[in-house]
């Protein structure tokens, strides 16, 4: 049986994310916790499968990052999926400096988006107590062609450039995999969306393709890998191809 922490001290939202986590998978144990000194108490004596928070919990603001730091200070690799109201444009910054796995924006999501994203999670966590090994491990080795670029073929870590872990959340994952199993052609819109779960539209995959160029970019400043083919899609540059450029 997996263990979920649903730390949010809304009420409503707490038992209507429990509602939606129970739908998705009934055989999980939910705990819910209200309050950072809870919380906190409870990963301390717990080892959760997946924790799905807030960041601001009451007046205290910053109750969700104070959180995470504790539970990466436990070491468990604990999957964390942040549920807030904050805008969305600070949670890459949140992510990279404290390793939640995803996010999702209140008011801008609904019940199947979360239950994929969710479960999509939990699956991740299966091989919880194994991703330190696993992302080392894909940090070391040559997971395709594309020496630069390291991808866990399980899709269950994130992607490697040149050594450093690349912070983006999993849809972009998902379709950075496409781009790079096709690595070399035009991949088009209609392919892409197959990996996106909600918001099926160019505008939409243009936002995604624009999130994982600025995640590169904070690593590697001349990143350009990523070619934007007009009206068609996009594709990504083998380091054969620029090599000869």
């Amino acid at each position: 049986m997996y263990k979920v922490a649903i730390i949010e001290d809304d009420e409503p939202t707490s038992g209507q994310i429990s509602e939606w986590v129970l739908s998705a998978a009934p055989d999980i144990e939910v705990a819910r916790w209200f309050t950072r000194d809870d919380a906190e108490a409870a990963i301390a004596r717990e080892d959760y499968d997946l924790v799905i928070l807030d960041i601001e919990l009451g007046r205290d603001r910053h109750a969700g990052v104070a959180i995470i730091n504790a539970i990466n200070k436990a070491g468990r690799g604990t999957p964390v999926l942040v549920v807030s109201a904050m805008p969305a444009a600070i949670y890459r910054g949140i992510m990279k400096a404290l390793d939640a796995w995803d996010y999702l924006q209140k008011t801008t999501f609904e019940e199947p988006e979360f239950i994929d994203t969710f479960l999509e999670m939990l699956r991740a966590a299966k091989n919880r107590r194994q991703l330190a090994e696993r992302e080392k491990a894909a940090a070391q080795s040559i997971e395709s062609a594309d020496s630069e670029l390291s991808i866990d073929p399980l899709h269950q870590g994130a992607p490697f450039w040149r050594g450093k872990r690349v912070n983006v959340p999993l849809t972009a994952q998902r379709i950075l995999a496409v781009l790079h199993e096709r690595q070399g052609e035009v991949v088009s819109y209609d392919d892409l969306f197959a990996a996106v779960k909600s918001g099926r539209n160019r505008e939409n995959i243009r936002k995604h393709i624009s999130t994982l160029r600025e995640a590169f970019r904070e690593l590697d400043e001349h990143f350009d890998r990523i070619e934007n083919v007009p009206m068609r899609g996009f594709r990504w540059v083998a380091s054969s191809e620029k090599t000869r450029g």
